[in-house]
C-alpha cells in the first residue's frame, strides 16, 4: 500500500492528516488506543498491511491475511455525551457503503447496525471502542475491516465472507477506498457534531440497510423473538414491529439481529 496515492485521493480538513502506516501489528484498535493514552489528538488513522490479533465484536477474531484488505483505526476525541457514541458505529458504517460502491455492480448494504453485506455474504466489520476519563469520553476509536482483494475464505468463513474483488470480478485499489472512506466519514461525524443525532443521514442509512422490511430474529440474552424491521430510530436503535403488532427499539449492546433463515 503506497502513502502517496492513499494521500492523492484524500480530501479531509483533519481526519487521516495525521497517518501511520504498519506493515504489521497486533491490532490497529490497540494501536490507536496506546495512542490516544500518550495523548495524540483527533483525527490520527493507523493503516496495517496486516494484524496478528484483529478483533470483531464481542471478541470475535478477524482473519487479517497479509497485502489484500483493508485494516484501519480513527481516532476520535469527541465533546460529547458518552451514550453517543455507539452512533459512531452506524456513521463508520454508513461511509463504508457509500467508500465501496461501485457502478454498474450490486452495492454493498448494512446488515443492522453495523456489518456490511454483498448477496448475504459480509465484506465489513466494525469494532467502535471508547475510553473514559472523569465520566466523559477521553477517547473514542473505530476499527474498520473491509475485505477488498482476498479471493479464498477458509472454514465456515466459505459461506459467510466475500470480498469486493470476489463481487465485481478485479482488483480493488485499496488506498482509494480508505481514502474516500475517510471523506466520507469526516463529512458525516462533523454533521453529527452538529446536530447530536443520526436525524441527518437517518433516511440516508435507512436506503442502505438490508434488514429493511425484511422479517428479523432478535436475539437478546435470555430471549429470541421475530418481527419485521423498520428501519432506525434518530439514535440508532432499530425499530421491529413485534408479532403482536407491538413497535419495539432494539439497542445494539448485547443484542444481536439476524434474518429468519440465515445471517442476513
Amino acid at each position: 500500500m503506497k502513502r502517496e496515492d492513499l494521500e492523492e485521493w484524500l480530501d479531509t480538513k483533519w481526519l487521516g492528516r495525521n497517518l501511520q502506516m504498519m506493515e504489521e501489528t497486533d491490532s490497529t484498535n490497540q494501536r490507536a488506543k496506546t495512542a490516544a493514552a500518550t495523548g495524540e489528538q483527533e483525527g490520527l488513522v493507523i493503516v496495517a498491511e496486516q494484524q496478528t490479533s484483529g478483533r470483531g465484536r464481542r471478541g470475535r477474531g478477524w482473519i487479517s491475511p497479509p497485502g489484500e484488505n483493508i485494516y484501519m483505526t480513527m481516532l476520535l476525541r469527541p465533546a460529547f455525551d458518552p451514550g453517543r457514541a455507539p452512533m459512531l458505529t452506524l456513521l463508520a458504517a454508513c461511509a463504508a457503503a457509500r467508500a465501496a460502491m461501485e457502478p454498474g455492480h450490486e452495492s454493498p448494504r448494512i446488515k443492522w447496525p453495523n456489518d456490511l453485506v454483498i448477496g448475504g455474504k459480509k465484506i465489513v466489520g466494525i469494532l467502535t471502542e471508547m475510553g473514559m476519563k472523569k465520566s466523559r469520553p477521553d477517547y473514542v476509536i473505530i476499527g474498520v475491516g473491509i475485505n477488498c482483494n482476498q479471493t479464498t475464505f477458509s472454514g465456515g468463513l466459505k459461506q459467510k465472507a466475500t470480498s469486493l474483488k470476489k463481487e465485481y470480478g478485479h482488483d480493488v485499489c485499496r488506498e482509494k477506498v480508505i481514502a474516500r472512506f475517510l471523506n466520507e466519514f469526516e463529512e458525516l461525524y462533523e454533521g453529527f457534531v452538529q446536530y447530536g443525532s443520526l436525524a441527518f443521514v437517518k433516511q440516508a442509512y435507512e436506503k442502505l440497510l438490508v434488514n429493511r422490511g425484511e422479517r428479523v430474529r432478535v436475539l437478546e440474552p435470555g430471549r429470541e423473538w421475530t418481527g419485521r424491521a423498520l428501519g432506525i430510530t434518530d439514535t440508532g436503535e432499530l425499530i421491529v414491529e413485534a408479532e403482536d403488532g407491538e413497535i419495539r427499539e432494539v439497542g445494539s449492546g448485547e443484542v444481536s439481529v439476524r434474518g429468519v433463515y440465515g445471517y442476513v
